[in-house]
């Protein structure tokens, strides 16, 4: 195989960007992912891939929820601040305000959409780990916004 080959025709898949959160106890962590997909209807269900040594992954499998906060376009920034390890600090989450979700996860109350999820199938390979979730609840906060994609930002992260 071509390794640039491999890496350009990869980087080309389409990606949004997500802040994804979890928390188990009083411990919360929130992270900047783009390996997201809806994958079934009926039950609908989500995929995401995680890093696999990271406190994200920690935490939902501790707790076996998260949530995915939707970025927008215009907010290729705050996609900027969750790439840093969570600080939580009068009731925000690496400088931005959250509200608890029905399963303890953060929702980011900036961005226009989120869906919470309960894992259903963790798949481990390689260096991060793919989560099989029911989406559990979800809401909208501006029906408006377009969806922040890898592509506009210049960011790879593939390959």
């Amino acid at each position: 195989m071509d390794p640039q080959a491999k890496k350009q025709a990869l980087r080309l898949f389409t990606y949004g960007l997500y802040v994804m959160t979890a928390a188990h106890g009083d411990d919360m962590a929130a992270g900047t992912v783009n390996w997201v997909s809806q994958a079934s209807f009926q039950p609908p269900l989500v995929m995401v891939a995680v890093k696999g040594d990271s406190h994200l992954r920690s935490l939902i499998d501790a707790g076996h929820h998260f949530a995915l906060n939707v970025l927008a376009a215009e907010q290729q920034s705050i996609a900027q601040d969750f790439f840093r390890p969570t600080k939580r600090e009068n009731n925000l989450l690496n400088g931005h305000p959250y509200e608890v979700g029905s399963t303890g996860s953060p929702l980011l109350s900036e961005l226009p959409a989120w869906v919470e999820c309960r894992v259903t199938d963790t798949v481990p390979r390689g260096d991060h780990i793919v989560y099989v979730a029911e989406v559990i609840d979800a809401g909208m906060r501006n029906d408006q916004a377009r969806a922040l994609d890898m592509w506009n930002t210049g960011w790879f992260y593939a390959g």
